[in-house]
């Protein structure tokens, strides 16, 4: 029986290291996009969001994920899509803290209620919620709820696979803004995260696609994950040049409203023409 070529100890040392890397960045990404208890380590301290975004779509993933349980779980114990779908969102926001859904608000009254720029992002600051932002969260989850039914009505594991996919999609979306945008000001979250370079955006565009790619070979269809991963960052891009337009750069909220834009986006482009013949 023939061995293939034995791997020298200084390439399986690298191969460690590579993985031990990308483990932290995984780990800090999903201490930054959800609630979850993770222990951080002595290095996280002064890791910037830089160093781990390009793992912003995995922590999407794993963050859809929980989603996609509670889904199973609701359709296990019986009950049916719409239902099962609402079990499936309210996790998704039970593990994030509402912290896309509080962006999205927020970036809405600040965009409708102000009339310069410097007063737009004073409405953005204040944590009560306007009519405006409360109507477009009010429709984003009556959105999210629906297109999530309509694909559990074609099985579970589609809508887990789904769920898996616009959990990336999102977080990839929610990247838009901060690589296409300076922030517009000196303070809070997007000044903090900056403006990140090209080539880590399109890392994290290389695992969006990975996951696209694996969810779509599970049953979604690669064609059609693709398209809605592409389509997901279409929505975040709209968002980021109303932000620019109105608010001269993207902020925390600016990124959370590109993420439920894009994660929406992601679940229309699952449904778009999937009942044609």
């Amino acid at each position: 029986m023939r061995r293939g070529p034995a791997i020298d100890p200084e390439t399986r040392a690298k191969a460690a290291r590579l993985a031990a890397r990308s483990g932290r960045d995984l780990a800090a990404s999903l201490r930054f996009f959800s609630i979850l208890p993770l222990p951080a380590p002595a290095e996280a301290a002064t890791a910037g969001f830089s160093v781990f975004a390009w793992a912003a779509p995995l922590a999407g993933a794993l963050i859809g994920l929980s989603g996609a349980l509670a889904l199973a779980l609701a359709r296990g114990l019986g009950l049916p899509p719409t239902l099962s779908a609402v079990a499936a969102v309210a996790a998704l926001a039970l593990v994030t803290g509402c912290l896309h859904e509080d962006g999205l608000a927020d970036f809405v009254d600040g965009l409708a209620a102000g009339r310069s720029r410097d007063e737009r992002l004073a409405i953005m600051r204040d944590s009560r919620i306007g009519a405006f932002g409360a109507t477009t969260l009010t429709l984003t989850l009556i959105a999210r709820v629906a297109a999530i039914a309509a694909i559990a009505g074609d099985g579970a594991g589609r809508a887990a696979a789904a769920l898996i996919l616009a959990g990336a999609a999102a977080r990839l979306g929610a990247l838009v803004p901060l690589a296409a945008l300076a922030p517009a000001r000196s303070d809070g979250l997007g000044a903090a995260a900056g403006r990140l370079a090209p080539a880590t955006w399109l890392a994290a565009a290389a695992a969006t696609a990975a996951v696209a790619l694996v969810v779509g070979v599970g049953g979604l269809g690669v064609v059609r994950a693709l398209f809605a991963a592409a389509l997901a960052v279409v929505a975040a891009g709209g968002v980021a040049a109303l932000a620019l337009r109105r608010l001269g750069g993207q902020t925390g909220d600016v990124a959370g409203a590109a993420e439920q834009a894009a994660e929406v986006a992601a679940l229309l482009g699952l449904l778009i023409g999937a009942g044609s013949p």
